[in-house]
């Protein structure tokens, strides 16, 4: 299913001159990747920790951007400057499980949007990227499948971000922001089953 993953090849060109830069200065993608979890759990400790205002959350779709950025260019530096590794491959899918757990959880602090509804839709999340990496283990490869992908949920997150920080969102939609995002997390994660089990990478 379409997803914004698709774009990535895109986003990677326009990396690649500073990827190729980085490299050349010895930045390892292991380090890229840790970098990108740092990151994500500073931004979502600023929220948790600071309910009462506005601006951490705003850091929240500044990070995600980031975090898109530097996962494309772990990527670019493991396959294409020699630095693929079997640690990198745990650090890359850890540390983006850790990454989205770190930036959707402090959500639950806000109960306009309710914390059942958040935690499910970090618990889905997490199921959509193991079902994901299982595809290595059915033997069909890392699977992709949408429709909310690693990328549809940052730039749902981020909106949801910069609305919360506006104080923009209608007290009767709220309690049904995450509850829908984990129901589209759980419907991702059946097509990446899906796709696994008849060998589609998505």
């Amino acid at each position: 299913m379409p997803t914004l993953y698709a774009l990535k090849p895109a986003f990677q060109d326009r990396l690649r001159p500073l990827v190729g830069r980085l490299a050349a200065n010895g930045v390892t993608a292991n380090g890229v990747t840790i970098l990108a979890a740092l990151l994500s759990v500073a931004a979502g400790t600023a929220v948790a920790a600071l309910p009462g205002w506005r601006a951490p959350l705003l850091l929240i779709p500044l990070v995600l951007f980031a975090r898109m950025a530097l996962n494309a260019m772990d990527g670019m530096l493991a396959r294409e400057h020699g630095q693929a590794s079997t640690l990198g491959m745990y650090l890359n899918e850890i540390c983006d499980v850790v990454s989205d757990l770190a930036l959707i959880l402090p959500f639950a602090v806000f109960p306009q949007f309710g914390a059942w509804g958040v935690v499910a839709f970090a618990i889905t999340a997490m199921l959509t990227e193991f079902s994901g990496v299982l595809g290595i283990a059915a033997g069909s490869g890392r699977n992709y499948a949408g429709p909310f992908g690693k990328s549809d949920r940052a730039l749902a997150l981020g909106v949801v971000a910069v609305l919360c920080a506006a104080g923009l969102w209608p007290a009767a939609i709220a309690p049904f922001v995450f509850p829908v995002m984990a129901t589209l997390s759980l419907l991702t994660a059946i097509n990446r089953i899906r796709a696994g089990l008849t060998g589609n990478t998505g």
